[in-house]
């Protein structure tokens, strides 16, 4: 397949942004907030050449599996553990259009709730065959999919009893290094989204929906995965409530 490359940045004015609609950046309920957040009024600074400009990435860049989180770090012949999924979905600018070429990656919890990594500390188990993240390109429609097993809900030491509802983390790079957005996707009908306190620092309601995957019936395969579309808004008054900058793109 030949390459894709990303659409060239717009030079135009974009619609403003809504600073509402995302969450403030110090809510003591999520306590990592309180030294994270900025203790000065911020500032706005040109982007460098080097900052607005960047990689052009492709589906050469991409392995056969890398978007199936169910056999990429699996053992020949094995698969990871839990409830088949598919994901699938757009990226799209502030005025609805397509973003093709854009380098999507995820990374998520097994179905135990754990990840598999060095530094956790949750008790359940690790699946061998499950490594957690993965990597896609859009099309030049700007859809993106991967295949892999519904994460489960673990504890976290931000209040008493506090937990995390079922979610994947999502990244998406436009057309330099400084150009990335991390969001997290969260399921229909999972009652712990709205128990958990990082979802309890986003103000509008709407915004936290924009943030929980469809179950999509049409696009299930029959006796083996559920599909969820979980469709990304770059920029603008409609932009997905991004993690790094309120801004978004």
């Amino acid at each position: 397949m030949s390459d894709l490359p990303n659409r060239k940045p717009e030079t135009g004015a974009f619609f403003a942004r809504d600073r509402e609609w995302h969450a403030p950046a110090f809510t003591p309920g999520y306590k990592t907030s309180v030294l994270r957040s900025p203790q000065r009024a911020l500032l706005s600074l040109d982007g460098t050449i080097s900052e607005i400009t960047g990689p052009v990435f492709g589906h050469s860049t991409i392995g056969e599996l890398d978007n199936d989180l169910i056999h990429n770090f699996a053992k020949p012949g094995e698969s990871a553990i839990g409830e088949r999924i598919v994901v699938h979905g757009r990226v799209l600018d502030e005025r609805g259009r397509a973003v093709p070429g854009a380098l999507v990656e995820f990374w998520q919890a097994n179905a135990g709730g754990r990840y598999r990594h060095k530094k956790e500390t949750y008790l359940a188990a690790i699946d061998p065959n499950f490594g957690g993240c993965g990597r896609s390109i859009t099309d030049e429609d700007g859809h993106y999919a991967f295949r892999t097993v519904r994460p489960g809900a673990y504890p976290w030491p931000n209040g008493v009893n506090d937990w995390r509802p079922a979610h994947i983390h999502f990244s998406i790079f436009g057309h330099g290094f400084a150009q990335r957005l991390i969001t997290q996707m969260y399921f229909e009908g999972d009652p712990m989204i709205w128990k958990c306190p990082i979802v309890g620092t986003i103000p509008d309601r709407r915004a936290i929906e924009q943030l929980i995957a469809a179950l999509d019936w049409g696009n299930t395969i029959p006796m083996d995965a559920r599909a969820y579309k979980f469709d990304i808004v770059l920029r603008g008054r409609r932009s997905t409530m991004f993690e790094n900058r309120p801004e978004g793109n």
